[in-house]
């Protein structure tokens, strides 16, 4: 478990393609979110009663199968408002198909209570999380900016980022997403990635091979 001064991170993996689910939430008011909850619900839902917090937003970073396997399972047992970008619903509507060609079987998703922007900014507690558009592995894909921390889904990895060879991604897209939205921010700022270990902006500007300054 990682602690900044307001914000607790707890990252879970999850599914059978290793998808990195994350809970946040502020410990004073025992307020939070789940962000990409890909699957395995019952493990999620007895984090959250372990940690004894309410989640109030069920947030996806992007629309593929395998972060949001488990959001029917969240909603059902939270009550948590499901946000996501609404160039992704295409993708959470044939979420069900879309893990069945994979041969993998989920729930079907609910559609998004609400959908999110670019700049909206989302109260948790005592915490926000800014959202930032960061289109390219998929046209609806954001991130979660709080302070020296984000979580960006599949748009960058450690050493990496993400697949553009998926219906709708574009590298061109993704690579600006990166160039603008994330090597702009401190290089201290923490990357907890969709897939994998998290990095830092400062070692990926330098040293990612995909996409450099």
């Amino acid at each position: 478990m990682i602690k900044s001064e307001k914000l607790h991170v707890e990252r879970l993996i999850v599914g059978p393609l290793a998808s990195n689910c994350y809970i946040v939430w502020d410990d004073l008011k025992k307020k939070g979110a789940i962000i990409d909850p890909g699957d395995d619900s019952q493990i999620l839902i007895k984090k959250i009663y372990d940690l004894d917090i309410e989640i109030v937003y069920i947030l996806i970073t992007h629309g593929h199968f395998d972060h949001i396997g488990a959001v029917t399972s969240i909603k059902n047992e939270t009550g948590a408002e499901f946000l996501a970008h609404k160039k992704d619903l295409l993708f959470i509507e044939d979420g069900e198909n879309a893990a069945r060609r994979w041969g993998f079987n989920i729930e079907k998703p609910p559609n998004p209570d609400r959908f999110i922007n670019d700049g909206d900014i989302i109260k948790i507690g005592d915490f926000e999380l800014k959202v930032l558009h960061t289109p390219g592995h998929s046209p609806g894909g954001v991130s979660f900016l709080h302070d020296n921390m984000i979580f960006c889904g599949d748009t960058l990895f450690n050493g990496s980022i993400g697949r553009t060879d998926f219906r709708r991604g574009s590298f061109k897209e993704l690579s600006e997403s990166i160039k603008t939205r994330l090597y702009t921010l401190p290089d201290d700022t923490v990357v907890y990635t969709g897939h994998g270990p998290s990095t830092k902006i400062g070692f990926e500007k330098h040293n990612n091979p995909f996409v450099r300054l």
